[in-house]
């Protein structure tokens, strides 16, 4: 048996970011194909993409899970990849950018009603939004099918890479069974339009031997490549090929200036800044994995924005998870190809969210640029906190919820001030929000959007289930609205100047009724 014999296919990822899938595996733009014939399953992979013109560096991790044979991931390209295009990454990057975009909890106290609340011009807080930032202008053996050609071959890392054509979908499922490769059935059909449309198969094979596991899979080091197209797409259609029920595709975009959502099928994005009871602190990814769940169901087929928002170079986010990134993490990811404002941390991060099974997706993921839109924040104006998403000059939406906790304390003045919301009484470090991550691995139809909510949600046809209990906050203070004071804690954090990119930063400073 040749090495080629022995080696596992995966036919993957050409853009972006995938995280999970149902409980049992995460989505993958390809399968699998093992020469062993044993089976293989993708449990985490993540593609992040930055794009700008026509250039597209995308950045992949794979967390594998199946037999120490070799294996290799094969990912359609547009164009020949050379070796200088190709290099490998360190994995934590992948972490940092899946948490700056991921949904976060957040908890609010009211605070001590009798001090004098500073003055406030609400009407600048309106139109404005005060306390956000101005964002400035920022040798493999040969195929045996005669369709198929090794256009190039080199090594990186711990992968042994090819570059493979064909002619004819026919001729790359004969070339690879040829070999003894045992691929899914069907893989033809899938594997058509890629090849009529002459894309290029990137095969990275992988060493076994410089693989370490961990619990189980492959810790693979991540891989990253760049090339020029004018076409902007995903090409999710062959990983369904071994799809076995619900897969989860989110991905990652990252632009010097501008969001990005779908052009072939329905936006929507996900209902936001609402307050939910105490117990989803607990529950949080399932409480939200059980809010998108019923957002597909009222926006069938959709694709949902889960986060678009500006990032500069000393607040990349409001409020903000552990870490943020780096600039030196923009570098990692493509700044050093691209160049521009995402080498100095200007950035705009899309994180768009789908879930489908095997005959959901009739076509790739294309993508178009989307119009700036705000929504998430803690902002309040006489009609009440900002609801869902709304046109901006500028993109700051998030997915974002509170828990609020009553003032419990004495209150001894004529005229006390409800509805000021900030950090625990006596506490004023910087409070960190909670990230619903792990998605496609959370329980799912175990818990009641409806249970948890503190408001209807008539977006999705949602009714709250019951008045809140006694001890819980509302969402702002009898008759009227929550009056953010001046001073407290504020969840703008910067940039670390550590390696790669998720939560925490800088703290840019403290308010009170934002975090």
């Amino acid at each position: 048996m040749t090495n080629l014999s022995k080696l596992g296919l995966t036919l993957g990822a050409a853009a972006l970011a995938l995280v999970a899938a149902a409980p049992a595996a995460d989505a993958f733009c390809g399968f699998y194909v093992s020469g062993s014939g044993a089976k293989l399953s993708n449990d985490a992979t993540q593609v992040v993409l930055m794009r700008q013109g026509t250039r597209t560096v995308l950045s992949m991790q794979n967390d594998y899970k199946g037999p120490l044979e070799d294996f290799a991931m094969v990912v359609p390209v547009p164009v020949v990849l050379k070796q200088p295009d190709v290099k490998t990454l360190q994995k934590a990057v992948f972490e940092r950018i899946d948490a700056l975009g991921a949904p976060r909890l957040v908890e609010y106290w009211e605070q001590d009603p009798c001090p004098r609340p500073p003055s406030v011009d609400y009407d600048r807080v309106e139109s404005t939004g005060a306390g956000m930032p101005r964002p400035t202008a920022m040798a493999p053996e040969k195929a045996k099918a005669p369709t198929v050609k090794i256009e190039a071959q080199f090594t990186v890392g711990e992968y042994n890479i090819l570059i493979l054509s064909a002619t004819e979908a026919a001729g790359l499922e004969a070339w690879l069974k040829q070999n003894r490769y045992k691929i899914p059935d069907g893989a033809e059909p899938l594997l058509r339009p890629y090849v009529e449309a002459g894309s290029k198969f990137f095969v990275a094979k992988v060493n076994p031997k410089k693989v370490q596991l961990v619990d189980g899979r492959a810790a693979l080091s991540p891989l990253r490549f760049h090339y020029d197209s004018e076409e902007f797409a995903l090409p999710i259609r062959l990983g369904m090929a071994n799809a076995s029920g619900k897969q989860d595709l989110i991905v990652n975009i990252l632009s010097p200036d501008r969001r990005y959502e779908v052009a072939n099928y329905k936006n929507v994005t996900i209902p936001t800044n609402f307050d939910v009871r105490p117990e989803a602190k607990t529950r949080f990814a399932e409480f939200y994995a059980a809010l998108f769940d019923k957002t597909l169901e009222a926006n069938p087929g959709a694709v949902v924005t889960e986060y678009a928002w500006t990032a500069l170079p000393q607040l990349k986010c409001d409020p903000c998870p552990d870490q943020v990134p780096a600039d030196a993490d923009m570098m990692t990811l493509g700044g050093d190809i691209i160049g521009g404002p995402v080498t100095t941390g200007n950035y705009v991060l899309t994180r768009l969210h789908a879930r489908y099974g095997r005959g959901d997706m009739k076509d790739d993921l294309r993508f178009r640029e989307g119009k700036p839109i705000t929504g998430g924040r803690e902002m309040w104006a006489q009609g009440g906190i900002e609801h869902g998403a709304t046109p901006s000059a500028q993109n700051f939406f998030q997915a974002r919820y509170a828990i609020r906790y009553l003032w419990t304390g004495p209150i001894q003045c004529k005229n006390p001030q409800r509805g000021i919301w900030g950090g625990p009484p006596g506490r004023y470090q910087q409070q960190q929000a909670i990230a619903a991550s792990k998605l496609a691995f959370v329980p799912r139809g175990q818990l009641s959007v409806a249970q948890m909510v503190k408001r209807d949600l008539p977006e999705i046809g949602v009714k709250k289930a019951d008045p809140a209990a006694p001890g819980t906050p509302p969402a702002g203070p009898p008759g009227g609205f929550a009056k953010p004071p001046r001073k407290g804690a504020m969840f703008g954090l910067g940039a670390l100047a550590a390696a790669m990119a998720l939560g925490a930063g800088v703290l840019a400073k403290r308010r009170r009724s934002r975090r």
